[in-house]
């Protein structure tokens, strides 16, 4: 890679060989040949004037692109596809003459777009399954671990460390179902024409409807394609860029949800991302433990989550059957969309699976808050002992008022000494402590973590890492 022009860091330092890869110019205009060769082996097949030498040329030739040549037309002719169909001719010259037959550049274009898109999508969808399963690994590990819950991010009821890792895991598993329901509903563009009419192909069929449809059905089944969009004009509905570019977002609210608990929780040492034996936490202070993956996380999600924009804006703006102020935008918003959620989601497989819990400094923490979680319980045993509700009540708020006001000067919290000390509240300091298990307060957070992870089973059955390999 050349160090004295621009590079994406996407592309130099974050994303997937595969995500790379699909987005590259290789994938990206072989494609273009590949629906050129679909194409003429319909029409071959539907019975207009092409031969089966001519379709096998073409197959012959969809991935020995001469790149100069094709630039060198394009300067000519400002024309990218024109360029390539050149290019493609010049590769298999008997046929030259039957290429790109009745197409418009859309018809290569917006399909290859189509193609990529769908395959990225089940890629990611790869990547969500592997760090679902890295959660799930993680939650049932933890799922009666109790932990200082948060409201506000302020101590609250406690919690357990398994069942805050389920509160990522639904999240993700809505991204999950968001994605399915956008790969079963995403359509083909087909070989329409210039607006939309099929015009062309009523002359090049001779009016026959039905072999129109059938050329579109047969090359959108050779690409993994079911349906065709019923109407369209010149390209597909940009409402899909829209709908691929919202899932996007989705994923990187919900990689930022994860990664931003994680980063306050590691500024408490409750938890910790991975860090290697000899990783550098700052180039000055030598000591630290930055959270520099789930920053990263966050960092790249927020990009994401703009990045979204784009795709309503361009959706909203088309003119009638075409304009072309979305081409330049899409050409960058939708590649960089896909490799910056890849990014992403392999940051995220990298967290989870080495996420680690420091359990002394988990409980330390809760417990420096449990005898004011627990003042409710410890009111109802003083009233088993014949204590006077109302009585009591007043007697726990005006203790728990001045043990908080020392912590705040910071002392440790004296609550328990203090009502153990009170002859109106009427249990001893031992008493109290038996009611100090943590586990007492967590309500059914390890019941509700294993029936989650019951109900997520079959989804995470599925799961494998997507490239096999996680580098950061």
């Amino acid at each position: 890679m050349a160090n004295d022009v621009y590079t994406s860091p996407l592309a130099s330092r974050y994303a997937s060989p595969y995500m790379l890869h699909l987005f590259s110019p290789d994938s990206r205009f072989q494609t273009w040949r590949r629906l050129w060769v679909a194409l003429a082996r319909a029409q071959h097949q539907l019975g207009l004037p092409i031969t089966a030498r001519q379709v096998q040329e073409l197959e012959a030739h969809v991935t020995d692109i001469d790149y100069e040549v094709a630039a060198a037309r394009e300067r000519e002719v400002r024309h990218d596809v024109m360029a390539h169909v050149y290019a493609y001719g010049k590769a298999a010259p008997s046929a030259a003459g039957i290429l790109h037959l009745g197409a418009t550049s859309c018809y290569v274009t917006d399909n290859a777009d189509l193609i990529l898109y769908r395959d990225g999508l089940r890629y990611l969808r790869g990547q969500l399954l592997s760090v679902l399963a890295d959660l799930a690994t993680f939650a049932r590990r933890y799922a009666a671990v109790p932990t200082l819950g948060y409201t506000h991010y302020q101590p609250a009821q406690p919690v357990t460390v398994g069942k805050r890792a389920t509160l990522w895991m639904q999240d993700f598993l809505s991204d999950v179902e968001e994605l399915d329901a956008l790969l079963s509903g995403l359509k083909f563009l087909g070989c329409r024409g210039t607006t939309g009419t099929e015009a062309s192909f009523m002359d090049l069929f001779d009016g026959d409807e039905e072999k129109i449809d059938e050329m579109n059905r047969r090359i959108a089944a050779e690409f993994g394609f079911s349906e065709c969009f019923p109407v369209c004009g010149q390209t597909y509905p940009r409402k899909v860029d829209s709908r691929i570019l919202s899932c996007l977002s989705s994923i990187a609210q919900s990689a930022y949800r994860m990664a931003g608990d994680i980063r306050l929780l590691q500024h408490d040492r409750q938890l910790e991302e991975p860090f290697e034996d000899s990783q550098i936490g700052s180039s000055a202070m030598a000591y630290k433990r930055n959270p520099m993956r789930c920053e990263r996380i966050c960092s790249l999600s927020r990009y994401l989550m703009a990045d979204a924009m784009n795709a309503p804006m361009t959706a909203s703006a088309q003119w009638m059957e075409r304009t072309l102020d979305d081409s330049a935008n899409r050409r960058i918003a939708l590649p960089e969309g896909f490799l910056c959620a890849d990014a992403i989601l392999r940051l995220c497989q990298n967290v989870a699976s080495g996420l680690r819990v420091n359990e002394t400094v988990v409980d330390r923490t809760l417990r420096e808050y449990l005898p004011f979680m627990a003042t409710e319980n410890l009111m109802m045993e003083a009233v088993k002992r014949g204590g006077d509700r109302q009585q009591l009540h007043e007697v726990i708020r005006r203790h728990s008022m001045a043990a908080t006001a020392r912590m705040k000067e910071g002392h440790p919290c004296d609550l328990l000494d203090r009502l153990a000390a009170d002859p109106a509240f009427g249990l001893t300091r031992p008493e109290l402590e038996a009611l100090m298990d943590p586990r007492r307060y967590i309500g059914r957070c390890p019941q509700q973590v294993a029936r989650f992870l019951e109900r997520c089973q079959p989804l995470l059955a599925q799961a494998q890492t997507a490239d096999g390999t996680i580098t950061l």
